[in-house]
């Protein structure tokens, strides 16, 4: 007989739990050790629910015909951020949602494409005023597309 395992947790993915978001995910990856148990078309078993499961998570405010993918969304919002995983572990700590804010908007190379430029700033060297440059467009573009975020 296999022993049994210990989870930090064992975690459902169901139309009807606490809905996953960032800060979830920044928990998540602190822990060792976790199960997803996926349902599919009605769920799983009551009796399982109410025995051992220890978090109900839902991605979103549909349904899918089972728990797979809404698995592997929390898989990788998840495994992103456990160091190591990304090549600039900092990386993530600018993403979007990070502090209830968009991320600002991306520019790269060349400086210059069909005649539309990549802001002075961010051409500048000088970090600090990037910086700051970078948190407000992200406030600003949190206020225009995601108001929502800001009243948290």
């Amino acid at each position: 007989m296999k022993a049994k395992s210990n989870y930090d947790q064992i975690i459902y993915v169901t139309p009807d739990g606490e809905k996953f978001n960032q800060s979830m995910a920044n928990s998540m990856s602190l822990l060792n050790n976790i199960l997803i148990i996926c349902g599919h078309y009605k769920g799983i078993d009551q009796r399982i629910r109410e025995h051992y499961i220890t978090h109900e998570i839902s991605i979103g405010d549909y349904v899918i015909s089972g728990g797979e993918l809404a698995a592997a969304v929390i898989a990788d919002a998840v495994g992103r951020l456990v160091p190591g995983v990304l090549n600039d572990e900092t990386s993530a700590l600018s993403d979007s949602f990070q502090d209830n804010l968009l991320a600002p908007p991306v520019y790269t190379r060349p400086a210059s494409f069909n005649g539309w430029e990549v802001p002075d700033i961010l051409l500048s060297g000088h970090e600090k005023k990037i910086d700051e440059w970078r948190f407000e467009e992200s406030l600003l573009r949190t206020q225009r597309l995601r108001p929502d975020l800001l009243e948290e």
